[in-house]
């Protein structure tokens, strides 16, 4: 058995489909870091790279450690100490399956930090948005509910119950103004052109616009260019 017999047992019959969700996931992962707000949540995508990073690390530790899983428990670190002592070649196809897993594993937690980082800092924003809202997922949900409470918690023992009741609201909009912080959808972003938009894209507050083709590379408001990555037309580079 050669490599190219090792790669091609390892790679099986889903390599499009495998090849098609990383592009997907980085695409995402590098858009989620590149939007100043939070995106709409990739759920058919995530749900299928979860299911096949647990099925990565349970074929690993089933073909290197079966006694790593005899409590329901797959332990990569187990897996690496004891797959130096197997044969060769069968421990070459491991390590591709590993080196693969952990790429994924990177993108997803990467993913997922630049998701909690908007919360953190927009959390009320995001949870008394009906837009925003419905983008989070159900655990990101729970820990954006949870992390307002904790934080107006803090302010409230620290200094604003020194203040008068009409005073101490996070959310207060007297004067006309909001209290509640928003991400600058101004912000400047590198965008792609992935297909052509034939109507001219217009930047509000000024007399610019101009034409997107697929491949063209753009500077541009992110409020300019939102509804074109949204839909797929762009993406963010």
């Amino acid at each position: 058995m050669d490599i190219d017999d090792i790669l091609a047992e390892v790679s099986g019959d889903e390599l499009s489909l495998e090849t098609r969700d990383l592009q997907e996931l980085t695409r995402a992962w590098v858009t989620e870091r590149s939007a100043p707000e939070l995106l709409p949540w990739p759920s058919a995508l995530m749900e299928r790279m979860m299911d096949r990073i647990h099925q990565q690390v349970s074929h690993v530790a089933k073909s290197s450690a079966p006694s790593a899983n005899a409590a329901g428990r797959v332990q990569i670190e187990v897996v690496e100490e004891q797959v130096g002592n197997m044969d060769p070649k069968t421990n070459f196809r491991l390590i591709i399956i590993q080196t693969e897993l952990e790429r994924f594993k990177f993108l997803v937690r990467s993913f997922l930090r630049a998701r909690i980082a908007k919360i953190d800092k927009h959390a009320l924003h995001i949870l008394t948005s009906p837009t925003q809202s419905a983008r989070l997922s159900e655990p990101e949900r729970q820990y954006a509910t949870n992390h307002q409470a904790l934080l107006q918690a803090h302010y409230h023992s620290s200094f604003l119950a020194q203040f008068p009741t009409s005073l101490q609201r996070l959310d207060d909009t007297a004067g006309g103004i909001s209290m509640i912080e928003q991400p600058d959808v101004d912000t400047a972003v590198f965008v792609r052109g992935l297909r052509d938009i034939d109507e001219p894209i217009i930047v509000e507050g000024t007399d610019i616009d101009f034409e997107l083709r697929r491949g063209d590379v753009y500077v541009v408001r992110w409020s300019a260019i939102r509804e074109w990555v949204l839909s797929g037309y762009a993406e963010l580079i």
